[in-house]
Order: structure tokens, then sequence, then C-alpha cells
């Protein structure tokens, strides 16, 4: 059994689809009788709909309704397509400001060499420039406990390193068997705490260059 033919739909109409689409009525999709004009470049005030239009058009501009709830809506006389890419540009840096700030471990034994320490040092200033948190420790082991002295200088010449990049929100701790401080993005930077931090590295580096008896095993 044949179904029968289905009743047409009406014709395609592109002008509707592109009203749908925008995020705002412009020009000839602006039906209302009359309009608010606000902005650069034109007298405030209530004009009718086709002289805005007119005027608009004078300008090699668009006139764009920005205010639909009003009575009479409120309209520019503006580059849409600039307006767009604005809006657009405005709200990817928003996106990028509203970054959820993440935690970066950075790890450092007491016998961390100067090769090594650099290296974690150029990874924990991108970490900071990019707006994240670090979070570094001195991991002891065996007899190495005995030496806290070293790894707490360790972390503190670390922090003076990056006095520049990110802020020491406290000074080091020992958490069980490793000693850790955490570090916050620049715009967080305290400078009075960083020109103390350069004088308490100077104090504990002349104090660890002391001849010592034992050496720290890994």
């Amino acid at each position: 059994m044949a179904f029968p033919p289905r009743p047409p739909r009406g014709a395609f109409n592109p002008r509707f689809r592109k009203e749908q689409q925008q995020e705002h009525r412009t020009n000839q999709m602006i039906r209302v009788p009359e309009v608010r004009l606000v902005g650069e470049n034109v007298t405030p005030g209530i004009y009718n709909t086709q002289e805005a239009l007119r005027i608009a058009q004078s300008q090699v501009l668009d006139l764009v309704e920005i205010s639909p709830g009003a009575n009479p809506p409120v309209c520019k006389i503006i580059d849409y397509n600039k307006f767009l890419y604005e809006e657009k540009k405005k709200k990817k840096e928003m996106k990028a400001k509203a970054k959820t700030s993440e935690v970066k471990e950075i790890r450092f034994t007491p016998n961390t060499d100067d090769h090594d320490f650099e290296f974690k040092v150029k990874h924990a200033e991108k970490f900071l420039s990019e707006g994240d948190k670090v979070k570094a420790h001195v991991q002891f082991k065996g007899r190495a406990i005995m030496f806290k002295e070293r790894g707490e200088l360790l972390l503190l010449k670390f922090a003076d390193r990056l006095k520049d990049f990110g802020a020491l929100e406290g000074m080091p701790k020992m958490e069980g068997k490793r000693m850790l401080v955490m570090f916050a993005p620049k715009s967080q930077q305290n400078k009075k705490k960083a020109s103390d931090l350069g004088k308490l590295v100077e104090k504990k580096t002349a104090a660890e260059e002391q001849p010592k008896n034992d050496a720290p095993a890994e």
C-alpha cells in the first residue's frame, strides 16, 4: 500500500536561517517602525527605522539592534563584522584569565647538582608565568634526614631564583621525610618578602659552608 505524498513544507527561506544564526538583528532584519539610536557619529534620539538605515548606509556601516527589549529597541551604527571580532577576542581573553590554576610539583634531593637545579628553575618559571602554583620539595632518604639544613637552603635558593616569577607562600616545612614549599604566581608576589629572602639565603649559605663531619646519603 502506497503512502499519500507529504504536503509541501514551504519554500526555503535563507533570510530566516540567517536571522536564527545571528546573535543580533541587523539592517533589514530590524522590522520595528522606529528605533533609538546611540553611539558615535550620530545624534542620539528616536528615529524612523528607514531613516536610521539610510544613516548607516551613508557611513558604509551596519544598523545593529543591541537592546531589543527596550521601547523602542536601541540600535548602534557600527561595523558589525568588526564588532563580532572584538566580542570574540574579549571572550577569548576572559576565558584565558579564568584558566583554572594547577599545582605543579618539582622534586629535589639534598645532593641535587647545579645542572639539575637550573633545569628545575626553568620549569618552575614556566609554570608560574602560566598562572600555575608550584610545590617544590626535597626528599630525604636514609641518613640524609640528618641534613635537613641542606634541604632548607636548597629550597630557599630556589625561592630566591623565582622571586621575579612567584612568591613564596611560607617557609620550608617538614612533612614526613620531605621538606616542602609552595609558590604562587607573580601577581601575588610580596616584594618585601623577596628582599628578606635574599638576606636569609646569604645567612644560611654561610652557615652551610662551615665544615661538616658527615655527608648526606641518597
